[in-house]
């Protein structure tokens, strides 16, 4: 059975470094899991407001809001969906607005029927210098994905740490950052490797 990784983008910019180590996490996926397929969520394309408690998604999987949101619902509650891992630039040591937006608005989930339950979840965070809050913006977003009773992974073998993370500032640019590039493809391995042994 083929199962499917989510990978949501958190940058309020396109193809920049958060895309690139994304990608990078995402292609290791698919070149080493021939039963799994990845997707990626793009949130520098697309208008998500903040959670505004209006109550709406107590009694049904639908958002008051009249953003994009609604439109990423049947894409997160896809059956074949067994991890979702979530990229994010570190700002001022924590997830971006997008990436806050986007965990509080999936709320929802939760609230029908724990829809995230038993999900893989695993988190890459670019900062601006090596040790710039990688770590403490992996736990935040980790937070949220315990909330929703999700499985987290982080990087796994050789590595061991909380997840990806990529140092945007590197001397040789962010494309040569070949340990922060080691842990995003160690944290693909272990997010596809776990969702397959569950939900394969």
């Amino acid at each position: 059975m083929s199962v499917k990784i989510l990978g949501v983008c958190c940058s309020p910019r396109p193809n920049q470094s958060t895309r690139f180590a994304l990608d990078a996490c995402l292609e290791t996926i698919q070149s080493e899991f021939s039963s799994a397929e990845t997707e990626v969520i793009d949130l520098s394309r697309i208008t998500i407001g903040p959670c505004v408690a209006c109550g709406k998604c107590m009694k049904e999987l639908n958002c008051s809001q009249e953003d994009d949101f609604n439109e990423l619902v049947p894409v997160v509650t896809d059956p074949t969906v067994a991890g979702m891992i979530i990229a994010t630039p570190v700002y001022f040591g924590s997830m971006t607005a997008q990436a806050k937006a986007f965990l509080d608005r999936c709320v929802m989930f939760r609230r029908n029927g724990s829809l995230l339950k038993d999900k893989v979840g695993g988190v890459i965070a670019v900062g601006g210098f090596r040790h710039g809050g990688q770590e403490t913006t992996i736990h935040a977003v980790h937070a949220a994905m315990l909330i929703q009773d999700m499985i987290l992974v982080g990087d796994g073998y050789s590595t061991f740490h909380f997840g990806g993370t990529v140092w945007s500032g590197h001397s040789d640019g962010f494309k040569n950052d070949a340990f922060g590039l080691d842990t995003v493809k160690n944290l693909g391995r272990r997010v596809a490797d776990v969702a397959t042994r569950i939900h394969g």
